[in-house]
């Protein structure tokens, strides 16, 4: 018969085989095991090193790109916009005021001058004031004289309207009542939809809207198309539009996104994608070169864009 002392010792046993097993097993796989998990460590810590590296290079190249563009961008557009007014909208509170200054100063160098500043307020786009923006467009005084509305219940497409023909000079034809004007923007003003930046803001003929960034929430589409309803009035009123933003705003729900996904809109309306880079600013004034010659394009790095514009001949 086997007693339990039997059964005791042979347990025992066992457990001090596994025991025995798991020290030796251990010891003799901890040292290969180590030695490979320091060399990992010393190739992510080598990656690591030169990602730092190329990444400082590439800066480097890319501050160089940036300040040669910088210096030659008074020559690349010289004479792009010779005796021509433009008026910039910024499409949103995010666009940053060394960039409106920075395109302002091109405009100057292009030959050109800056008819006024507008911001919008993201109440300029909201659907909640619709109702409030359509009693004004359509009420006492409205619109000022030889101003024709489009025939439609679309808040923004009647503000768009609105503003389009007091804001922009037709074409080869005569520049809109500045008294009009200061009137219209001084009663969007009073509704918080937008702010007018200096003195006055007079008409002109292109419009340059800067954005920033994309739209959010579920909303987002019914604020783009109302900032469309802009973009597109202005093209269509003057000699021409540019919207430039950066890449966010490429992105499908930002303003230039929208712009390039609707192929008439694309094809009307030129867009520029890297303002936060010279050769996007110099993108922009030759991109409204452009318009005045009715050609349109997508410049920038996004999908589908040209680096740059052509370069135009000065005007004599």
């Amino acid at each position: 018969m086997i007693d339990f002392r039997y059964h005791l010792v042979s347990l025992i046993a066992v457990f001090l085989a596994v025991a025995l097993g798991i020290l030796i097993g251990t010891t003799a796989l901890n040292d290969p095991i180590a030695a490979n998990i320091e060399g990992q460590v010393d190739a992510l810590e080598q990656d690591k090193r030169s990602l730092e590296d190329r990444t400082q290079r590439l800066q480097a190249e890319l501050d160089t790109s940036d300040a040669f563009a910088t210096a030659v961008a008074p020559v690349l557009v010289e004479g792009a916009l010779a005796n021509s007014s433009v008026l910039l909208i910024l499409g949103n509170e995010d666009v940053l005021p060394e960039q409106v200054d920075q395109v302002s100063a091109l405009i100057v160098e292009a030959g050109g001058t800056v008819s006024g500043t507008i911001s919008l307020s993201p109440e300029y786009s909201d659907p909640s004031t619709a109702a409030s923006l359509q009693n004004y467009v359509t009420g006492p005084g409205m619109p000022p004289t030889g101003v024709e509305l489009p025939e439609t219940d679309d808040a923004g497409e009647l503000v768009a309207g609105l503003l389009s023909q007091v804001l922009m000079i037709p074409s080869g034809g005569p520049a809109p009542d500045g008294a009009a004007a200061s009137s219209v923007l001084a009663g969007l003003v009073a509704l918080d939809v937008l702010a007018s930046e200096g003195d006055s803001v007079a008409p002109a003929d292109y419009a340059v809207v800067l954005t920033s960034g994309a739209f959010t929430g579920d909303d987002a589409a019914e604020r783009n198309a109302t900032l469309v309803e802009l973009v597109s009035a202005l093209d269509a009123a003057g000699s021409g539009a540019v919207v430039a933003g950066d890449v966010t705003s490429a992105a499908e729900t930002g303003l230039i996104g929208v712009l390039r996904a609707d192929p008439n809109l694309s094809a009307a309306v030129s867009t520029v994608d890297n303002l936060g880079s010279a050769a996007g600013r110099i993108s922009t004034i030759l991109a409204l070169g452009g318009e005045a010659a009715g050609t349109s394009g997508r410049y920038g790095t996004g999908e589908d864009a040209q680096p740059v514009p052509p370069v135009t001949a000065a005007t004599p």
